[in-house]
């Protein structure tokens, strides 16, 4: 018989890291959907850009249904493939169709094309990255091997990141400078070194309305090359655990655990706070840099960020396995939150502190990325020892539709509120109203340090502590045994 509390068997780094690709081709869709998209449909194909947001808002409602029923049948549907590697390989070409029309759209479309396309765009993402996460839980039952394998896909997500910021800055070198290879890469280095140098205030914009198709076509053949590569290395040399438990509880009976489970709902409020928080800043960053800092260019300022939170990912880990994930998530919050505060006092021309700061922001992005996700896995953990249930793709699935609504409804009411108070994103502070750009000062830094603040305060108190979990992985490993002994 086996010994319960002995430690689990030490995940290598090669199923780590083939876990993790899929990441990649999945982060780079999220950028062109918040800049691009928005863009090249409302001015380069002409469509109302009331619309556009009006669809964008629909096609992610869409979420509340896909999202839970694609964790329970991620969670239900047993194969001799196993339970997550089928929707991953059905999702793969849905997305990579989604993608190619939604990003190299026809001239001549209409609402409904986009509704459409959109539609099955997010489907095909929900697919593949709903089980996928749940796999990602179920790789080892460790608490602190959880982490290295959500910290591997969280680096892959700002490896996608900065990928999806890169092909823009090339397109936008090779139309305003032109050139060999070598000179575009050149040119983007000597623009990401002239922030430090105050170079960059001086930088002419390429206009980008012209840019949006070849853009977006760009980022298309990034995704549409890289997701089925990383999906075939997940599903051919990943392996799922043995699945010794079948989960029998009828939906509604599980989804009424699943609310019984008090570390679940203080996760998802912790998760809803942070991202409203998130939601805020990003949806007025772009006016924030270029009207209040002044800075022209925003690729810049994001190549160093995501630099950042790529080299702070051993930090994180380090430190979670220290003090716990979740003060290590609080560590997180109380810095930008900090960062957010002195930004509010920044004034026009102050490029070097932003940038500064900013560096700091991105290495706390990478502690952001994973350790919510990484702390979640954990607490599946009390719901299988409560149940015996395994519905890591159903806990995943809500995660991930509370992610998206906070997302939704963040953006929308920030980008509402500075609007309404007398912004004019078009003309800048002098078009704009004292109280409309002291509204985007609010929202840029005041709305990170509110909902940052009250997620603090529950993490404070988050009662799974590493001890507490190792307790849970002792009775489930126990039933496990006795359940493998029957077999």
């Amino acid at each position: 018989m086996t010994d319960a509390t002995a430690p689990a068997k030490v995940l290598d780094r090669r199923t780590i890291f083939f876990h993790g690709c899929i990441g990649l081709p999945l982060a780079v869709i999220g950028y062109p959907l918040a800049i691009w998209i928005p863009a090249h449909y409302a001015g380069g194909l002409g469509l109302s850009l009331a619309a556009v947001g009006t669809i964008l808002m629909l096609a992610r409602f869409t979420d509340v249904i896909s999202d839970p029923l694609m964790g329970e049948l991620s969670d239900r549907w047993q194969t001799r493939f196993g339970r997550r590697k089928p929707w991953v390989l059905i999702g793969t070409p849905l997305m990579m169709l989604g993608v190619y029309k939604l990003f190299i759209p026809p001239e001549g479309i209409g609402l409904g094309y986009f509704l459409i396309w959109l539609t099955l765009f997010f489907l095909g993402s929900t697919i593949i990255a709903l089980p996928h996460r749940a796999w990602g839980a179920e790789l080892s039952p460790d608490y602190h091997q959880r982490s290295r394998v959500t910290a591997a896909r969280e680096l892959f997500v700002l490896v996608g990141l900065m990928v999806a910021a890169s092909v823009p800055m090339v397109i936008e070198v090779m139309a305003d400078r032109g050139g060999s290879v070598a000179q575009v890469f050149s040119a983007l280095w000597t623009n990401a070194t002239s922030a430090f140098t105050g170079e960059i205030m001086n930088a002419t914009p390429v206009d980008r309305a012209t840019l949006t198709g070849p853009v977006l076509a760009g980022l298309a053949f990034v995704v549409i090359g890289a997701l089925p590569i990383c999906a075939f290395l997940v599903v051919a040399f990943v392996k799922e655990p043995v699945n010794h438990e079948k989960s029998t509880v009828p939906l509604i009976e599980g989804a009424k655990l699943v609310w019984r489970n008090g570390p679940m709902r203080r996760v998802l409020m912790i998760a809803l706070l942070v991202i409203f928080g998130e939601s805020f800043r990003n949806a007025v960053s772009l006016f924030f840099i270029r009207d209040i800092i002044g800075i022209p260019t925003i690729g810049a300022a994001y190549f160093f960020y995501f630099i950042a939170g790529l080299g702070a990912i051993p930090f994180w880990l380090w430190l979670g396995r220290k003090i716990g994930k979740h003060r290590a998530f609080l560590c997180t919050l109380v810095t930008v939150a900090t960062v957010s505060g002195i930004n509010f006092f920044l004034e026009y021309g102050d490029y070097l502190t932003f940038f500064l700061l900013f560096i700091v922001k991105g290495f706390c992005f990478g502690g952001l990325q994973f350790l919510p996700v990484a702390m979640l896995a954990d607490v599946v953990d009390v719901d299988t020892a409560r149940s015996g249930g395994k519905r890591a793709g159903t806990y995943f699935a809500i995660l991930g539709l509370t992610e998206k609504l906070a997302i939704a409804l963040g953006t929308g009411i920030s980008l509402n509120v500075v609007g309404l108070l007398g912004f004019d994103p078009s003309g800048g502070i002098e078009a704009s109203t004292e109280l409309g750009v002291l509204s985007l000062r609010i929202v840029y830094c005041g709305g990170p340090i509110l909902f940052y603040g009250l997620a603090m305060k529950l993490i404070w108190s988050y009662p799974l502590t590493p001890a507490r979990h190792q307790r849970l992985r002792e009775r489930i490993e126990r039933r496990n045994e006795r359940l493998a002994n029957k077999a």
